[in-house]
Formats: C-alpha cells, structure tokens, sequence
C-alpha cells in the first residue's frame, strides 16, 4: 500500500480499507496520558514563539460515542471480537470497582480469621 491517510482510523478502515484485508493494527501508547498535547508555533521568519495551538487532548472518557461503537463491536459478523470486547469491558469495569471498594476504609477486612 502506497497511500498515507489522516483521520479518524475506525472512519479509514471503514471506508477505504477492503475487509478482512488486515491482520495486524499496532498502536504506539503511552494513552491515556491525561494531558493536552501543543504544537509550538513558529514567527513568519521561522523564529520560536511562545505562540502555541492544541494538537490533541489525551484524556479518555466513556462517551455517547464510545458507547455506540462498543455496540457496534458486539454485533458484527466477528464474535470472537465480540466476546473478547465484551470480556474486557466486564473485567474493567469489575477491576475498577473492586479499587474503588479497596480505597474505602468500610468496605476493609481484616486479612485475619
């Protein structure tokens, strides 16, 4: 493949990459990162600047969006991607329960009989 695209990747796959003609999406984390990512701005002469532009925010959260992609996921033709999307929905949202029950000091036991 030859061609660069710019965008939203779920949007690319969907309209300009044939199916099943995929087999490996790597992503390059650190995500998640809970910061807002500038670009610095340069003077008409190339110069630095103070002067800078947001590039990305890097905060996840559980949107409408989101939402309706998951749903999406659980209903496609691939039910191994399904059950595993599904699995790890369930699992982070027991994990974050259970450190949500482990921060609260009513909700500890005693590790003795």
């Amino acid at each position: 493949m030859t061609t660069l695209y710019y965008g939203d990747n779920l949007h690319i796959l969907r309209e300009h990459i044939a199916d099943e003609s995929i087999d490996l999406i790597y992503l390059d984390p650190p995500f998640n990162s809970k910061r807002v990512y500038n670009v610095y701005l340069k003077t008409p002469k190339g110069h630095s600047s103070e002067a800078q532009v947001t590039a990305f925010e890097d905060s996840w959260t559980w949107s409408e969006q989101a939402e309706q992609e998951y749903n999406e996921l659980l209903h496609q033709p691939n039910t191994d991607v399904a059950e595993m999307v599904a699995s790890m929905r369930k699992f982070l949202n027991e994990s974050a329960d259970r450190a949500v029950c482990n921060l609260d000091p009513s909700n500890r036991r005693s590790a003795l009989p």
